[in-house]
């Protein structure tokens, strides 16, 4: 593992945890002693099913952008997105039983983690993942968001 402050190739872990299907570790650079962290995730190949019935690789990075799309400029660290995005792809693999999940279902998963992390984000993903029209989309959401609160 090439150190990523001075290029150097040894360097030494000085913690490692796994979190799911994340290992995360701690690493040293023997020659600098900076510290950086790497994160392996388990491939599998998974298809997604489009809207149109086509079928493509499952991209765990598109469903990250989608999320920083919904949460710019909002006070969410990104600990809490590795975290929601970590749970989003544990749970993609567990309903897929890795091998073919709906766009759809994806999208579910991520408005579902969006809504308990923060209700702001939760509606501008779900303004574009649901093609709101109008304004009264908004409104019925904003209300459906309501409800749940108060009830």
């Amino acid at each position: 593992m090439k150190c990523p402050f001075c290029q150097h190739e040894e360097t030494r872990v000085v913690d490692k945890r796994d979190i799911k299907n994340i290992t995360r570790r701690r690493r040293e650079c023997l020659k600098c002693k900076k510290r950086f962290t790497t994160y392996e995730r388990i491939e599998v190949e998974l298809k997604v099913i489009k809207k149109d019935g086509s079928r493509q690789d499952f991209d765990i990075g598109k469903v990250k952008k989608g999320i920083e799309k919904a949460i710019e400029k909002r006070q969410i660290s990104s600990e809490q997105v590795e975290k929601i995005v970590s749970e989003i792809e544990s749970e993609v693999y567990k309903i897929s039983k890795g091998k073919e999940i709906e766009s759809k279902k994806i999208g579910e998963i991520v408005m579902k983690k969006l809504k308990k992390l923060d209700k702001i984000s939760y509606i501008r993903f779900a303004s574009v993942y649901r093609e709101f029209a109008d304004i009264e989309d908004f409104k019925e959401e904003l209300k459906n968001l309501i409800r749940l609160k108060n009830g």
